[in-house]
């Protein structure tokens, strides 16, 4: 409760972004709450926790305002109740993303806008991760892409990323890693051996050794079908 309230009590920003809108709408038992992840989110856009705490109320609010009855929906061809309580808890962290993503500093909002496109809008969703990767001079919003992508099953559109925007000495080694397995599961060892080397010029020498070890047997194992031909 201290730190609610030295948030609550922090000097105004002069921006608005991330701030709750005025409402006419009686207040809610978990608006204090919603304030305060708010605040932190307006401090810091890329304050994952705080996001996805957030993320939770705005689903869970558009899913109870979602009136389920509705008997022009009633066919097999139309959406369930369900379905659409929760297509529209999504379409709320969706406006919420959109909303932080706002903030300038803010690249994590926009992995999550990139996630929740990649399906329907993979293009999109790769200029999003474009767009993350650019807003974090440490390499995390890149990271994440790449997972995301790679997750999907789409290894060359991950290469095209990481290769496009990886800072070697910058970045966090994690950047490394998935280029190094988007290479492989895109079946380009030769290409997985040379990010590999590149990470060596990573200034921190024990995150890479650990990770050498990993992927040179990864890589290895990638060869090994190959010698056999």
């Amino acid at each position: 409760m201290q730190r609610l309230r030295r948030l609550l009590r922090r000097p105004t920003s002069a921006s608005t972004v991330g701030i709750r809108r005025e409402s006419s709408a009686p207040r809610r038992g978990d608006d204090i709450h919603e304030d305060a992840l708010r605040a932190q989110l307006a401090d810091d856009p890329n304050n994952a926790e705080a996001f996805g705490a957030l993320a939770e109320i705005v689903r869970r609010r558009a899913a109870e305002g979602h009136h389920a009855e509705d008997p022009l929906r009633d066919t097999e061809d139309e959406p369930t109740a369900a379905q659409l309580r929760e297509q529209a808890a999504d379409l709320a962290v969706w406006a919420l993303a959109e909303e932080i993503a706002g903030n300038p500093r803010g690249w994590y909002p926009l992995i999550e806008l990139g996630r929740l496109s990649l399906a329907e809008d993979p293009e999109g969703a790769v200029r999003r991760f474009t767009t993350a990767a650019e807003r974090d001079p440490e390499g995390h919003a890149l990271a994440d892409g790449l997972a995301i992508l790679r997750d999907a099953g789409m290894p060359v559109e991950a290469l095209g990323l990481g290769v496009g925007h990886w800072r070697v000495r910058e970045h966090t080694p994690e950047v490394g890693r998935h280029l190094v397995r988007a290479a492989l599961e895109a079946g380009r060892p030769f290409e997985a051996r040379q990010h590999l080397g590149a990470m060596d010029l990573h200034p921190d020498g024990s995150a890479v050794v650990k990770l050498r070890r990993e992927l040179e047997q990864e890589i290895a194992a990638a060869d090994q079908p190959r010698a056999g031909t």
